[in-house]
């Protein structure tokens, strides 16, 4: 059952974290009445993390993944008509869920 919940942008970071942090990227921790959960648009760093024969994954991959989490931190501050990420703190969002799972979450755009 797919649920849209009320919240907000409780805190965001962009910096290292994800798995052994070994990864860079935004980490989000979204919240609203009764409920709370985090999100993370992340990709290997290539400063922690080497590329060998034995990856499933190129260098070219990783530059894309890099390309979209910019990408993706730039449509944020777009929808929330900011400038810097940490202004993204306290933001309104309406965040989708699927049973207890969150499916997606957005910038309430239509109350800034």
């Amino acid at each position: 059952m797919t649920e849209q919940r009320l919240g907000r942008i409780e805190s965001i970071e962009f910096g290292l974290g994800g798995y052994n942090d070994g990864e860079i990227g935004l980490t989000v921790n979204l919240s609203g009445p009764g409920w709370g959960v985090y999100a993370t648009k992340m990709a290997w760093d290539a400063n922690r993390v080497d590329h060998s024969e034995f990856c499933r994954w190129t260098e070219a991959d990783r530059d894309a993944q890099y390309a979209e989490i910019v990408r993706y931190v730039s449509s944020l501050l777009k929808d929330a008509k900011v400038d810097k990420v940490s202004e993204l703190e306290g933001k309104p969002i309406e965040a989708t869920f699927n049973e207890m799972s969150l499916v997606s979450w957005r910038i309430l755009t239509e109350v800034l």
